[in-house]
């Protein structure tokens, strides 16, 4: 449990790392800021395969049913390993904070099913590119993260470092409803990173 404690709040470091990218590159460049960004935030996921790291989205789509549980526990180190990045952003001279809650702000108005169902196509994303990685083809992890950022795809344990980052008062005063915006995401991404094993995998057999 410590082990999967360890690793997990370490992927959540790293993808808070990335997104620490994202938003300083958007604060940047207003012009090439979003898609340089979502190329940086790639180091992330490079750096969870690379280090074979416990990620929500990374593992996701290769267990049983009977390790649900350690999925959410792995959420959980993800979002503490979020959390520390959030700390630190908030003592940055950019406006990093002001860059997240746009994000956030962009969630609520969004609302909760359309994000969950936005949360599909990211899981499968995630789950395909280290799929490929575990098989020696690295590729994906490089293209797979850009292309979720830029289609607005959205994935939860990026989105636990955004919600780290904004205000404290914002986060108060919208509580119940990012809860129930990331809930959705979370489910989302479950059913995106299971889905093709869902529908196709057997297929192959």
């Amino acid at each position: 449990m410590l082990k999967t404690l360890r690793s997990s709040i370490f992927a959540g470091i790293y993808i808070g790392t990335a997104g620490f990218g994202f938003l300083a590159s958007g604060i940047q460049s207003e012009i090439y800021g979003s898609l340089v960004g979502a190329v940086l935030f790639s180091i992330g996921l490079m750096a969870v395969v690379g280090y074979k790291l416990k990620l929500y989205t990374g593992t996701a789509g290769f267990i049983n049913k009977n390790e649900v549980g350690q999925l959410f526990f792995i959420l959980f180190g993800n979002i503490l390993g979020c959390l520390c990045m959030g700390l630190l952003s908030r003592i940055s001279p950019m406006d990093i904070q002001g860059a997240a809650q746009r994000i956030l702000e962009l969630r609520l108005r969004t609302g909760a099913l359309t994000c969950g169902l936005l949360g599909i196509p990211c899981g499968l994303l995630m789950t395909t590119a280290v799929t490929f990685a575990r098989k020696g083809n690295v590729l994906p992890l490089l293209f797979a993260v850009p292309l979720f950022i830029v289609c607005g795809f959205t994935h939860c344990v990026a989105d636990a470092f955004y919600y780290t980052c904004v205000p404290v008062a914002f986060l108060k005063a919208n509580a119940l409803q990012i809860l129930g915006v990331y809930v959705c995401i979370v489910l989302g991404n479950l059913i995106g990173c299971n889905l093709y094993r869902i529908v196709l995998a057997k297929d192959q057999y």
